[in-house]
Order: C-alpha cells, then structure tokens, then sequence
C-alpha cells in the first residue's frame, strides 16, 4: 500500500513522500523521534502518524500474522521521548498541576477518590472543559467523554466553568499572535458544550456497555483525549450478592479501560467513591472496590478535607511522588486556594 493512500491530512502526506516514505514498508522499525526528525514535525504527530500506518497494516492484512504487533514495538528512548513531549490536561489549580506533574497524563488511567461533597464531579467537569483548550494555548484541542453513572452532571455548572475558562484564556499566551484574535472570538460556551459527549448509564449493565462500545464512538469522532467515568463505583456497590462476578466485571471493565487509554492516546479518570478500613486498632477511610481494585488505575489520587480546606494527595503512581496540594472550588471551577468558606460540592 501506498503512502499516498493513508487516511492523513494532504500536508502530512506531501511530507512524508518527500522525505521518501512512499510505501508501508518504509516505515518499519521507525520511532517516533526519528520520524519526525525526517520530516520536521513534533515527535507527538509523529507518533500520531505511525499510529496510523500501524492501524493500517493491520486492517491491509499484508503483515504475517502478529507482524502489526511487532511492527509496534518501541525502545525506551522512544518512551522517553513520548512522556517528555507529550502535553497533559491541566486543572487550573497551580499546586495541584504541579505534583500532577504537569496535569493529569494521557495513555494512563487516574483514579480519583474523596467523600462525598469534596469535588470529585467539578473536578471531572473541569478537565472536560480543559481538555478542549486550543492547541495555540498550550492545550490539546481535545474532546471529553463523561459516563454519568450517580446523575451528578450539571449543565448549568458545566456552563459556569466554561465561562471560566474562556476568560482566564485571555491572560494566557497564544503561540501565534495572529491567530490569538481569531481563537478567543472562537471560544464560546455553546463549542465547549458541544464538545462533550454524555452518557447517563442507570445499573452496572448499561456501564460496562457504554464502555466496551468506546472503541467504535471513538474512531467515528476524532479528538476525543479523556473519558470520564463519575463514578466507577456507583452500581458495583448495590444489589451484588456475588462478589466473584462484581470482582471479575471490575477487571473486565478495567483492562478495557487500559486499552483504550493507551490505543486512543487518551487519559481515563474514573471518579471512586471512599469506605472505612479497619486498620492499626482504628477505622479508616479508603477507596471503595477492594484491594484487587487498586492494582486497576495507574495513578491514584485522594481528595480529602483538613480543616476547611480541601487537598490532593497522589496516594500511588509510577511516576509521581507521594505529595499534597490544596485547592479550592469557586463558581469558575478549580482553582488555587484562596480564603474561600468551605462550599460542599459533589
């Protein structure tokens, strides 16, 4: 198969061809980074476009059986590479971004756990929002799946964060200044709005298919860069008499979860609810779902009150250290702490 025939944007594949890559084959054992050094774009289109061709030999069915597979493997250099170019959802909230990392990390699953009123939905707004913050912002110019499982999605406060955002763009710079006019006349509450898929799922059936019904949704609408699920827990902690199943749904569920984060380049953030422990003679409140449960999200972050403020905790992670910040919650979403009275928010 031909260069030419990828489904890539015309310029990508001018560059390609120019560089001579004219057929599949020529992109065999290529890495990101020396793609894009060929053809003189970031290593972030460069993984893009190798995600393509790889799709592509696999549906052209020209590879021996498994070749796709292997046509797929990456060095530690092109891992390095990747994490160090790839953009993250920030929240608005400096101390938070900052033991995030940068914001919340895309190919990765976050598991977001907290009592109820501590935030845990205006968080998962509020990313919905960022994530679709223009690419001439320093943004992803994203689009957000939210899986409402408990009903706790507002339109009206997704309306207010929205809001929000678009004026705190107005103090951000744009990396081309003639297209600065032209994206901030652009932003509008209604695009923001128009942005965000939703799925309202009312028992853990309806959860599980909206889930394994992602990869198609996501190939019929491109840009998609999180899937929200608020929350995960919800419908696995009624009505289960059969605890085996509950377990063996779970893990189903969360190795779906896995692949898609990691196939679409796209961050999932489920939203967990909290139980108490007994531990060291006292009880304690932890993430609900078990033990088995935690070995299903890459990051894990708690939310919790100390005194009238609310923190983050990043409770494990591969990659993060174990760190608190504070952050507040006002009408515009997530943001520093301020000296704002302590507002129950689900």
């Amino acid at each position: 198969m031909e260069t030419i025939c990828l489904p890539l944007a015309p310029s990508q594949r001018a560059k390609l061809v120019s560089a001579g890559y004219r057929t599949l084959d020529s992109f065999t054992s290529l890495s990101p980074c020396d793609l894009a050094r060929d053809i003189g774009v970031s290593p972030e289109e460069a993984l893009d476009i190798l995600k393509v061709v790889w799709r592509t030999k696999g549906i052209d069915g020209n590879s021996p059986k498994g070749g796709n597979l292997l046509a797929g493997a990456k060095t530690a250099w092109d891992l390095l590479c990747e994490e160090k170019t790839m953009k993250r959802i920030v929240t608005f909230c400096e101390d938070l971004d900052v033991i995030l990392g940068g914001g919340i990390s895309r190919k990765e699953v976050t598991e977001v756990g907290g009592v109820p009123g501590i935030g845990k939905t205006q968080l998962g707004i509020q990313l919905a929002i960022n994530v679709q913050i223009p690419v001439e912002f320093g943004g992803l110019g994203g689009k957000a799946i939210y899986i409402d499982t408990e009903g706790s999605f507002m339109v009206e406060r997704v309306c207010q964060i929205a809001e929000a955002c678009i004026e705190k763009l107005k103090d951000i710079p744009c990396s081309s200044e003639r297209k600065v006019e032209e994206c901030r006349t652009k932003l509008k509450v209604d695009d923001f709005l128009s942005n965000i898929f939703y799925f309202r799922a009312c028992n853990y059936t309806e959860q599980i298919a909206v889930i394994n019904s992602m990869d198609k949704f996501i190939e019929e609408h491109d840009k998609v860069k999180i899937i929200i699920v608020d929350s995960v827990t919800f419908h696995f902690r009624q009505d289960f008499e059969d605890l085996a199943l509950r377990t063996r749904l779970l893990g189903g569920m969360a190795q779906k979860l896995m692949r898609l984060a990691e196939k679409y380049d796209t961050a999932v953030v489920l939203m967990n609810q909290v139980t108490t422990k007994m531990s060291g003679g006292s009880f304690q409140l932890v993430p609900a779902l078990g033990e088995s449960w935690s070995h299903a999200c890459t990051n894990r972050v708690l939310l919790y009150w100390n005194g009238d403020n609310r923190f983050a905790y990043i409770d494990k992670s591969p990659s993060l250290r174990s760190a608190s910040a504070p952050f507040s919650i006002t009408t515009g979403g997530i943001c520093n702490l301020e000296h704002y009275k302590r507002i129950k928010m689900t």
